[in-house]
């Protein structure tokens, strides 16, 4: 029998660990101001520190052309596609060039499981970037583009994060992570890495001395145990390493995919969710707000539902706006966020290492902002004003 919702919160806040049965009570309770009440308790325990935090990057998505088929994705195109592409060099020089004249300090660098693309040109072209931007942390190639290129060069997983880490490579993102159940995936996914080895390839990185985050698309074909389920894998795998420094959930959006008969989840939904994560994953340091499915109100308010961290400001973003999802901040707009719960907002780094600098002195290149979609599938432009108040920028699952 499912226990009372209070009495689990009690237990938790005391210093129980939370339970599989409990978290399914918990995403099934209606009690949603007491649930976020307890994360947030618990997030100011992990940061009693005044500030929340936020990061400046962008978001290169260098190819789009991908042999996995995935049902929830409006951005890839398979290969041999009139639309696929893969940016050319100069091109991703001057994205890097525009995002650190802007203030931006990292790369997210993304892509779809392209076929024919061997180890080495991405170990070329990591070596090419570090040595163009040796300042700019390159948080690259999700767990899926890290097992594909273990079957496409043939080569060991540890060999392959070696190789790719001595090239440049700074941190791995937890993107495709959807959820870490087997049956999800298999259900909504073709030709794309399963549960075991998605965690194997941070395991690996993390013995390594890297760092990663971890991510959970919810909200379409998962049953709330098996979103539990999600969150256990991942907390499992923190207790052995200690590898992941923050988590982020989002909602599916369903817009121009295969699974557009589903009902997008709301933001009742989402803030029980991530509350409820960081109730679950004790051992995760920090947990991100991820506004761009929600918006700013709601993404402000994960602020009181366990999130620490405001997210990434991105000058340009690609897959989340295939799905027909745009939100805009400015950089004035996502620290007031912050500072309007009573926070002074502070910028970090990938590591959570903050900067005390006013970033806005870095933000006032009198230069153009890029649009935000380099794919042929589109979100529209955003076009920036010379202003930094007025430079728009769009959210990242990082």
């Amino acid at each position: 029998m499912a226990r009372d919702t209070r009495t689990i919160l009690d237990e938790v806040l005391a210093g129980a660990r939370l339970g599989a049965d409990d978290a399914v009570t918990l995403l099934s309770s209606p009690n949603l101001a007491a649930i976020g009440h307890a994360a947030d308790t618990v997030t100011r325990r992990l940061h009693p520190e005044p500030w929340r935090t936020y990061n400046i990057d962008r978001n290169i998505n260098y190819t789009n052309i991908c042999t996995a088929v995935c049902d929830f994705c409006a951005f890839y195109r398979p290969p041999k596609h009139a639309e696929g592409y893969v940016l050319e060099r100069e091109e991703l020089y001057a994205k890097i060039e525009e995002t650190v004249a802007l203030g931006g300090d990292q790369i997210l660098f993304q892509g779809g499981l392209h076929p024919t693309l061997p180890l080495e040109w991405y170990e070329e072209l990591l070596r090419d970037l570090k040595q163009r931007f040796p300042q700019v942390n390159i948080h690259g190639f999700s767990p899926p583009e890290i097992y594909h290129f273990t079957k496409i060069s043939k080569r060991p997983l540890k060999e392959v994060l070696e190789r790719l880490a001595a090239a440049g490579l700074g941190s791995l993102p937890g993107g495709g992570g959807e959820i870490l159940v087997d049956r999800v995936r298999a259900a909504m996914t073709r030709g794309k890495v399963m549960t075991d080895d998605w965690l194997e390839v941070h395991r690996v990185w993390h013995q390594l001395g890297g760092r990663s985050t971890a991510t959970m698309m919810y909200g379409h074909i998962e049953t709330l145990a098996e979103r539990v389920e999600h969150l256990e894998r991942l907390r499992q795998l923190q207790d052995e390493t200690g590898g992941f420094t923050a988590f982020i959930c989002w909602s599916f959006q369903p817009d121009h995919t295969d699974m557009d008969h589903i009902a997008p989840a709301g933001p009742f939904e989402y803030l029980r969710t991530q509350a409820v994560a960081r109730l679950y994953l004790d051992n995760f340091p920090s947990i991100q707000s991820s506004w761009v499915t929600q918006g700013r109100e709601i993404g402000q308010l994960a602020l009181l539902f366990g999130a620490n961290d405001m997210g990434s400001l991105m000058i340009e973003e690609n897959v989340v706006s295939a799905a027909g999802t745009v939100h805009h901040l400015t950089l004035e707009q996502m620290r007031s966020a912050i500072s309007e719960l009573g926070y002074e907002p502070k910028r970090r780094n990938v590591f959570y290492e903050t900067f005390d600098e006013d970033p806005a002195v870095a933000l006032h290149a009198n230069m153009p902002v890029a649009s935000c979609c380099g794919s042929s599938s589109g979100c529209g432009s955003h076009e920036a004003s010379s202003a930094a108040s007025q430079l728009p920028v769009i959210t990242s699952v990082t």
